[in-house]
């Protein structure tokens, strides 16, 4: 059966399937359905569904990339030994991106390819940089 990265489950394309078509995507929205199919699965199901049924859609979209940066970060503390909090920012300003780019429409699909990965890239390194900035200045 064909998923997101349109070969089954653990093919030797997947990880390939993944980045082509995640960082080739034409929205931010876009790269997010095709970034770890199977990490995204657990989040729609467990997360994003449970909550959009009791919040606003938006809300439920940000929160599910916020938890989602909270757990992150805490495999990073257990991992490290002590105390991370990287990720739970971050993963929440691209959320709000996320947000952003479907309130505005802001599509890519017919740039080049090279164009939609640095798009794409660009979102979420500038996310990280400006997370740094914020945590390097509390």
């Amino acid at each position: 059966m064909h998923r997101r990265n349109g070969v089954p489950l653990g093919h030797s394309d997947s990880l390939k399937n993944m980045l082509t078509r995640s960082l080739g995507a034409g929205s931010f929205a876009a790269f997010w359905q095709y970034w770890n199919p199977i990490w995204g699965y657990a989040l729609g199901r467990y997360i994003y569904t449970p909550l959009q049924q009791i919040l606003p859609k938006v809300i439920a979209l940000i929160l599910t990339f916020t938890i989602s940066g909270g757990i992150h970060d805490l495999v990073a503390t257990v991992v490290r030994g002590s105390g991370a909090f990287l990720f739970t920012p971050w993963f929440t300003l691209m959320g709000l991106l996320v947000v952003i780019g479907e309130v505005f429409h802001i599509n890519y699909t017919n740039q080049p390819f090279y164009r939609r990965v640095f798009m794409n890239l660009v979102y979420v390194l500038g996310c990280l940089f400006m997370t740094f900035l914020a945590i390097n200045t509390i």
